[in-house]
């Protein structure tokens, strides 16, 4: 099984860069981790919202396969303690011989067809948050998940 975070746009605030590239690091010795940022459109001016989720839905359909599990972060998704997060995250490596694919949209979210193609959805947060800050604490979260999951002394509770 294989974890990737697909998300819309570079990281490019230095100081949540490196904190999102020392989680990518942690998460490379519990799972294959690939994070893949799809440049922002360009040129978009003249463009709806809608039509933008469109675009950008096109371009992160392009990066997902026929059998991946797709989840994307989005606000009205499932929220979970981080234990809970842990068991469910465990419970589908144990389950699913998929690769699991994370997903954070651009500013407007996500299009329908993205929407369509997701197997669920995940909330980090009712508030709305920086969709370049929400990287980092995902990783961060993932990281956690998995030293919960092997009983390693980083989350208190």
């Amino acid at each position: 099984m294989r974890i990737t975070l697909v998300t819309v746009g570079k990281t490019d605030i230095p100081w949540v860069r490196e904190g999102l590239e020392m989680y990518v690091s942690r998460l490379e010795h519990y799972v294959p981790f690939a994070l893949k940022e799809i440049p922002e459109l360009k040129g978009v001016s003249s463009l709806s919202r809608e039509q933008i989720k469109q675009r950008e839905g096109d371009l992160i359909l392009r990066q997902l396969t026929p059998s991946d599990e797709v989840v994307l972060l989005d606000e009205r998704g499932r929220e979970y303690r981080s234990v809970e997060f842990a068991d469910w995250l465990g419970g589908r490596m144990a389950r699913s011989g998929r690769d699991l694919v994370f997903v954070i949209g651009g500013a407007y979210g996500f299009s329908e067809a993205v929407y369509a193609r997701a197997d669920g959805k995940l909330s980090l947060s009712k508030m709305t948050c920086s969709h370049q800050l929400v990287r980092t604490i995902f990783a961060e979260q993932l990281y956690r998940a998995f030293t919960i999951l092997r009983g390693e002394p980083y989350h208190h509770e």
